[in-house]
């Protein structure tokens, strides 16, 4: 068998130091690929007015499968004073390049799994009976529309006419008749019936095909009476299908209380975009933080597999690097999953599984110290170090 090729885009600040760390767990595990660089991030926005080349594309396209390490991005004021003076004023507006794969891509389907990890000093735990102490297991899969609500940037200061008088035949749009137009600012959050089902299709697929016992949508559905609503009707049409796992439904709001109260009792989860976004980060706190979550973004012929935190751009310049690996490590092995590769995934987070359990190697976040070059001098690993400890695990 050939080998695969994978698309690297390490994109900025920490992406840069987390990514080789997970290919260098990869071939420890005896993963055999060809990795081909790929240009996207905040330097190339600077100097080229574009954050997603289209050569990166052209890649993607070829190659259909992608690892992907962290981004910077900033609000439009402040991307825009970044340019190089000869693209300042030419009219170059940022877009999140993420946020753009997947809608070029079509990679509408986000998976985030959140799964505790035993010895992990950073799990969540909770007062019990008389004072005890309970530390619950999660084991949540959210399962987060990727290409729509929220994110899809159909938005405007000061709308043009068309889309103002348009907007004002609303009656709920009646109350802002006050403000000024150029003061009004103005985003949409769209849901289709096509991709609303897909995603709420391969939620109960995975839920059946894992053992899961329910699937929550996680909306609003009482407030956002259409978007919501769509994703609460086809969730109940859907269910219909599997009457072995439960449908529950919550409100994001609500949710976010639950999920400190009872996450043990959640399994797969469904939400629009922003909403799996914010659930997605409350659940991964709750399993170590954003130094364990990882991600994939998977669509009908292109994936992209990214850790959930950002670029940290701070710790970019440590020598040597302080971050923790384990979310990039974690993606990878969902990279391998995607492609067939289980055992290989399998093997590589038992290695994961045991260094946490072991306890004797533990980065700055892990030792609940704050992130500062000194951190290891005070007994914290560095990046390289629980790499390293993970491939000892490999052998």
């Amino acid at each position: 068998m050939s080998k695969r090729t994978i698309v690297t885009m390490p994109g900025d600040g920490i992406g840069k130091t987390v990514l080789p760390e997970a290919i260098r767990v990869l071939e420890a595990a005896g993963f055999e690929a060809d990795y081909v660089h790929a240009d996207i991030g905040w330097e190339f926005w600077c100097k080229e007015g574009n954050p997603l080349p289209q050569r990166t594309i052209d890649l993607l396209e070829k190659h259909k499968l992608a690892l992907f390490g962290a981004i910077t991005s900033k609000p439009k004021a402040e991307a825009a004073k970044e340019l190089a003076p000869e693209l300042q004023d030419k009219g170059y507006v940022y877009y999140s390049p993420i946020v753009g794969l997947r809608q070029h891509f079509d990679l509408d389907i986000c998976m985030r799994p959140c799964k505790t990890f035993k010895g992990n000093p950073l799990n969540f735990i909770r007062r019990g009976p008389g004072d005890t102490i309970e530390e619950p297991e999660v084991d949540v899969v959210i399962f987060r529309q990727n290409t729509e609500g929220l994110y899809v940037g159909v938005e405007w200061t000061n709308p043009p006419d068309e889309v103002y008088n348009a907007l004002m035949t609303h009656p709920k749009m009646k109350k802002f008749a006050w403000s000024p137009k150029e003061e009004l600012a103005i985003s949409t959050r769209i849901f289709t019936k096509k991709y609303t089902e897909r995603i709420v299709r391969a939620a109960f697929e995975y839920a059946d095909k894992f053992g899961y016992k329910s699937v929550t949508v996680c909306e609003k559905p009482n407030v956002i009476r259409e978007t919501s609503g769509m994703m609460l009707a086809i969730g109940k049409e859907v269910a219909a299908e599997y009457p072995h796992i439960q449908l529950w439904n919550t409100n994001i709001d609500a949710q976010m209380m639950w999920l400190t109260k009872n996450p043990e009792d959640y399994g797969v989860i469904v939400a629009g975009n922003m909403f799996g976004d914010i659930v997605s980060d409350g659940f991964a706190g709750l399993v170590g933080g954003l130094g364990f979550a990882c991600s994939a973004n998977i669509g009908k012929e292109v994936a992209i597999f990214e850790p959930t935190h950002g670029s940290a751009p701070k710790y970019e310049t440590f020598d040597p690097p302080i971050v923790n690996p384990i979310a990039m490590i974690l993606t990878a092995c969902m990279m391998l999953d995607h492609i067939g590769e289980n055992d290989k995934a399998n093997k590589i987070r038992q290695a994961v599984a045991d260094v946490i359990a072991e306890g004797k190697v533990r980065t700055y976040d892990m030792l609940k110290m704050r992130g500062s070059q000194d951190v290891i001098e005070k007994g914290a690993a560095t990046t390289y170090q629980m790499t390293d400890a993970i491939i000892e695990k490999l052998k």
